[in-house]
């Protein structure tokens, strides 16, 4: 007797993971990006755009995605290539390296934002889709728990810039502490606020 195959989901659905980034803006630090592939069977209920949600419920959810979804997968890029590439084509390659770490392939990807990396597959931009595509939602979530995490030890590797509060954002206390200290390993040189202290230190 023949034993009964378990469909994959792929038999009665497309596979579509949801991909967005965290970090473009900061003036420290990688960016990084998640990609999520949601199981339908098992709908995650608070999903919404992670900025939108306190540090305790994004830090609830994220759990809750990585126990609940078919496949995560986080994806990054440095600060070396960033200032190497600039931060778009940095942020593409963050998720296509996110894409390719899904343990199961997906057949459709639905992107935060108006541009997509070179995939294998095909993929769509959404604009405000981290706030309206609950697979977008949860890889916003699983990306900013993951770099704020990051965030906070390197606040303890590179102490008085504040990096735990602001996650290298560009904020008052942040410049002021760039000015005080000095440029570290961690910033982005390519950034305007880093490279004109840099253009003043030389010249």
């Amino acid at each position: 007797m023949n034993k009964p195959v378990k469909p994959s989901p792929s038999a009665s659905q497309a596979l579509v993971a949801g991909v967005d980034e965290v970090g473009r803006g900061p003036l420290a630090g990688p960016v990084v990006t998640a990609a999520v592939i949601l199981d339908p069977s098992r709908p995650i209920i608070g999903l919404a755009d992670s900025k939108k949600l306190s540090e305790a419920r994004r830090e609830s959810l994220a759990s809750i995605i990585k126990q609940s979804a078919l496949s995560w997968s986080l994806g990054r890029a440095e600060v070396e290539e960033i200032d190497e590439l600039n931060i778009l084509q940095a942020t593409l390659l963050a998720m296509q390296r996110a894409v390719a770490g899904l343990s199961i392939a997906p057949n459709h990807v639905l992107v935060d934002g108006n541009r997509c990396p070179q995939l294998p597959c095909s993929a769509e931009a959404i604009i405000k889709g981290d706030g309206s595509v609950p697979a977008i939602s949860a890889a916003s979530i699983i990306a900013k728990v993951a770099r704020d995490r990051e965030m906070v030890v390197l606040d303890k590797n590179y102490p008085g810039y504040g990096l735990a509060r602001h996650k290298g954002y560009p904020t008052k206390a942040h410049i002021a502490a760039l000015v005080e200290l000095g440029v570290t390993p961690i910033h982005r040189r390519s950034f305007a606020p880093v490279r004109r202290l840099l253009e003043n230190a030389t010249g």
